[in-house]
């Protein structure tokens, strides 16, 4: 009903009895209310207290009304929780009765609930602090404040979100008379969180390369939560390429604009001799050097049968579904800063709308540059695990045909389903199961590839389709699945690896820092191309010429010279039955290959420890390492929470963390004691660890590691945990002389995805970052087999390549 002046409620009312003047204010508020905050923006990971004022509406609340303040799922803010005041992430709600009008009565409300719930709400605004109206009704005009880490009571406050993010937002919605139903209060609280100061610095390269083949170094700053920094002044990076630590050859400088990211890319570098090289680049101001120098490796070969070895990232999203920040900033990010050679743009199909998928195609044709920067579109077919599991779709086709997506050529439904928050309200299956996405692109198999992995709902490897399936995703910001290869080598599958982000943060391109449900870096699909083309890179792709690694810029190459010519990673090819063969792998690092093994589908079947290599070094370090995850399915995360105790003969003199610690700021391996370390950290498949030096490199005669165990709270209070139900603790004890065995002691905790705890003793020596070599395979009595190689480095990034089919005859 519109406006009514006194005169006209009047003449059509009549007379009665109303509190005087709350027929205006209430027609001057928004029905539903409004929210307003008074912060603006963030900084990424920062500590702090922040409110949410809501205002009651022309509506009122009804006794049993709720309030729903939510965002988005992807984020990694610090789950709430209402439990313990003070404590860290306490979110409270505080009743703020409004001036009331003449003749009005008080708000009869006795209380305010407040809970946190993970699913409290629909993707994407999924997470949600929810305010329940107990026991009478609230006023229009009356306010309800939403302390997020509320610290009048000694908490330390809520840690925001860990990557930027311009348009952050809460959207609160409002069910006013307690039907359960709900509706936006518009606008949305809009935040921009921002990258905090330089913490470090990143270079990216290709690794290895042939002679005289020119390649790019790129560069950036990022914070301590791997966030590239962004309009910082008067900045050079400085490049500085050395072979063999001391002879300078090739030397470079660039200038950082004072309006964008804090970044260089130095083009055109070219090294004519073989050899390991050693790059090394420094930021400095006015004053000086601003970070410390960061370095890294690059190796020259001319066996190298390809120019130089490409990297990709087959896994990024953007906002057209499920990602953070627009498709331009996710391809320039990867292009620019992740100095990718190849990206797959995968838009959720179950929620992406035709318009932005024409419109990103369209952009990703614009931005595809043959010999630069090859671009594919893809879509993630996203169906439960008991109907095929999660599969990426890459449309490899060079032509100007458009995808067969939503539909395929005949109009049929080419998507899982459609649903998306401002899509149909009802769930009808389109190709489902994944039998249905086999036939709508079986017929055109070598314009498209097939990617099945683990991120929300794992693949099922009980489907193969073995035309379009040419890849299986074995790592991503996930978690690590090395254990879905042996899964398809057991099968019989002939599928090569790629590790991609999965990336949803707008940070693609491996190398950042993992929390929450994304526990680890992203991944990277290395890629054997001749050329970068789309269509060439999309043979290599098909042709399985990948490996995986863990985002960083490792190596792993296997091949065998056969009757036929040389075969590689991802070949099939003929041996004879009887006769051993010899397989050649290269593998180069950065910090130094701990062990190289080989595995069929038996398991590993040969083991280079590169440790007891150096059998004159005494062992005088105490390398303890825990990992795995919790469980195969999305909420893997396992929690970690532990005690490192040492016999009182040996006094720690420092403790070194590695793995996961170094990525994420909040987990931690410190030293309280003479005799004491202390742990707490997440995994998800990936391993972290702590290297402990003695005084006087004396080793403890006994060691005892103990400890709790749990897993992503998902549903319920912060606070209270989620204890690993098949085995919720840990203990590890061993004395010297099975710390200084082969392997040292190790245990695997029950009901997990290879949970284990493992202590040893190793040699302080340096371990190497570049390994050849030969292994002789003997004979098999089975007809195929198919064989791969995995590079471990000490700190816990690896290296796994696509197997050799082998078919004796």
């Amino acid at each position: 009903m519109k406006y009514l002046t006194a005169d006209e409620r009047k003449e059509l009312a009549g007379d009665y009895f109303a509190p005087k003047g709350l027929y205006e204010y209430t027609k001057s508020l928004p029905f539903l209310g409004r929210v307003k905050s008074d912060i603006s923006t963030l900084v990424a990971g920062q500590w702090t207290e922040l409110v949410l004022d809501y205002e009651v509406g022309a509506s009122g609340l009804a006794d049993g009304a709720w309030i729903k303040a939510t965002f988005k799922f992807y984020s990694d803010w610090a789950l709430f929780q209402t439990s313990d005041p003070t404590k860290d992430n306490y979110v409270s709600a505080e009743y703020v009765p409004g001036e009331l009008a003449s003749g009005q009565s008080p708000a009869t409300v006795q209380s305010l609930g407040i809970r946190f719930d993970q699913k409290g709400h629909e993707r994407p605004f999924q997470k949600a602090v929810i305010v329940d109206i107990q026991d009478g009704y609230l006023n229009p005009g009356d306010r309800i404040l939403i302390r997020l880490g509320d610290r009048r009571f000694g908490g330390k406050g809520t840690r925001v979100q860990t990557f930027i993010e311009k348009d952050f937002r809460w959207r609160l919605y409002i069910d006013p008379v307690g039907t359960s139903r709900f509706a936006p209060i518009q606008p949305d609280i809009s935040w921009s969180i921002v990258a905090d100061s330089p913490h470090h610095i990143q270079t990216v390269s290709p690794r290895l390369v042939q002679p005289s083949v020119p390649f790019k170094i790129h560069a950036h700053a990022e914070d301590r939560w791997g966030n590239v920094t962004r309009e910082l002044k008067d900045l050079v990076f400085k490049l500085k390429v050395y072979l063999k630590s001391c002879e300078i050859i090739s030397q470079q400088e660039a200038s950082v604009s004072e309006t964008g990211w804090t970044n260089a890319i130095f083009p055109g570098v070219q090294l004519a001799d073989e050899g390991d090289y050693t790059v090394e680049i420094t930021l400095e101001g006015r004053e000086g050097l601003v970070l410390p120098s960061s370095i890294s490796h690059i190796s020259v070969s001319s066996e190298l049968f390809v120019p130089k070895i490409l990297f990709g990232d087959l896994h990024v999203h953007s906002d057209d579904t499920v990602g953070t920040e627009n498709s331009v900033y996710n391809f320039s990010y990867g292009r620019d800063i992740a100095g990718l050679d190849v990206l797959g743009y995968t838009a959720n199909d179950f929620q992406i709308t035709k318009e932005r998928w024409d419109t990103t195609v369209q952009l990703i044709q614009s931005l595809n540059e043959n010999g630069k920067f090859v671009i594919y579109p893809g879509t993630e077919w996203c169906g439960n695990s008991a109907a095929g599991g999660d599969h990426n779709v890459v449309f490899l086709d060079d032509s100007e045909q458009p995808p067969e997506f939503p539909y395929d050529r005949h109009g049929n439904v080419a998507r899982s389903f459609e649903w998306s928050e401002h899509g149909p309200k009802d769930i009808v299956p389109g190709a489902w199961p994944l039998d249905e996405v086999y036939a709508t692109y079986a017929r055109d198999a070598e314009k498209h590839l097939l990617i099945p992995h683990v991120g929300g709902r794992r693949c099922n490897l009980a489907w193969h389709h073995p035309k379009l399936e040419r890849l299986v995703e074995i790592g991503s910001a996930w978690g690590r699945f090395e254990w879905l290869l042996q899964d398809s080598v057991q099968r019989g599958w002939k599928l090569g690896v790629s590790a991609n982000s999965d990336e949803h943060r707008g940070r693609c391109g491996g190398g950042v820092s993992g929390t929450a449900v994304f526990g680890t870096r992203g991944g990277l699909t290395g890629i054997i191309s001749p050329q970068l083309d789309r269509a060439t890179v999309a043979s290599s792709l098909r042709s399985r010429h990948t490996f995986a690694t863990t985002g960083q810029r490792l190596v792993g190459l296997l091949w065998s010279n056969t009757e036929k010519g040389l075969a590689s990673q991802g070949d099939e090819f003929e041996a004879s039955i009887g006769e051993p063969l010899d397989l050649h792998y290269h593998f180069l690092g950065e910090r130094g290959f701990s062990s190289i093994e080989a595995f069929d589908a038996s398991g590993m079947i040969w083991h280079r420890d590169l440790w007891s290599e150096e059998r004159s070094a005494p062992n005088k370090i105490l390398k303890i390492t825990w990992g795995g995850a919790r469980l195969y399915d999305r909420y893997r995360e396992a929690i970690w929470d532990g005690r490192i105790s040492l016999s009182e003969d040996a006094f720690v003199e420092n403790a070194q963390s590695f793995g996961g610690l170094e990525d994420n700021p909040e987990d931690f391996a410190r030293v309280s004691g003479d005799h004491t370390i202390e742990f707490a950290s997440k995994t998800s498949g990936d391993f972290d660890g702590v290297n402990v030096r003695f005084q006087g490199d004396k080793l403890p005669s006994t060691v005892s590691i103990s400890g709790s165990l749990g897993g992503y709270v998902k549903v319920g209070d912060a606070l209270a945990g989620n204890p690993h139900k098949p085995q919720p603790t840990f203990n590890l004890e061993a004395n010297l002389e099975e710390i200084n065995a082969a392997n040292g002691k190790s245990i695997e905790i029950r009901g997990g995805a290879g949970l284990f705890l493992r202590v040893e003793a190793v040699p302080d020596i340096e371990l190497p970052r570049r390994l050849q070599g030969t292994v002789s395979v003997p004979q098999s009595t089975a007809n195929t087999r198919s064989i791969y190689f995995v590079g471990r480095e000490w700190s816990g990034a690896k290296v796994v390549t696509s197997p050799l089919f082998i078919n004796y005859k």
